[in-house]
């Protein structure tokens, strides 16, 4: 076996473990604030028997903005045709986090808003740098997951609930 075929192998089984991985890992229970400032626990946040989106954004992030404004336009469709359900997850800190609710309201979204001031949520879920983007099957467990944004990236979201709803 030459060097090419052994790298290819231990990439595969790799792979296929981070894979099964993240079809067995559930949402972590951690506190954060809705909209409204009031504590929740993150695993309250996500309904048994629906797909849920979760999107970490900020206000300071164009990519984030533009992903939400994408995901928004296909929004009321995907409640329809997938039983999905948006949970956005700020990660803006004390300083930037008063700029949130503005934005949301000036956005229109209808989305669940989750402000992670201290980005412990964001540590649990592994999520380094936002927009990342997780979606969670209806028994619970986390099934995809996606780093960054550019146009389009909507449409893989959607073919990512599509194979779900099968």
């Amino acid at each position: 076996m030459n060097i090419k075929q052994s790298i290819a192998i231990v990439a595969f089984v790799f792979g296929g473990m981070l894979s099964l991985q993240a079809q067995t890992e559930t949402v972590p229970s951690v506190t954060v604030k809705n909209l409204n400032g009031e504590s929740v626990d993150f695993k309250n946040c996500i309904e048994p028997g629906k797909i849920t989106i979760i999107s970490f954004w900020a206000t300071w992030c164009a990519p984030c903005i533009k992903e939400l404004q994408a995901i928004d336009s296909k929004y009321a469709e995907w409640q329809e045709k997938y039983n999905v359900k948006l949970v956005a997850v700020t990660v803006d800190d004390s300083r930037n986090v008063k700029k949130v609710k503005p934005k949301v309201l000036g956005e229109g979204w209808t989305y669940e808003i989750i402000l992670d001031e201290n980005m412990d949520l964001a540590r649990a879920m592994n999520m380094n740098n936002p927009p990342m983007t997780f979606i969670v099957n209806a028994e619970g467990k986390i099934v995809y997951s996606h780093q960054g944004y550019t146009p389009g990236a909507e449409d893989e979201l959607e073919k990512e609930l599509a194979a779900l709803k099968k």
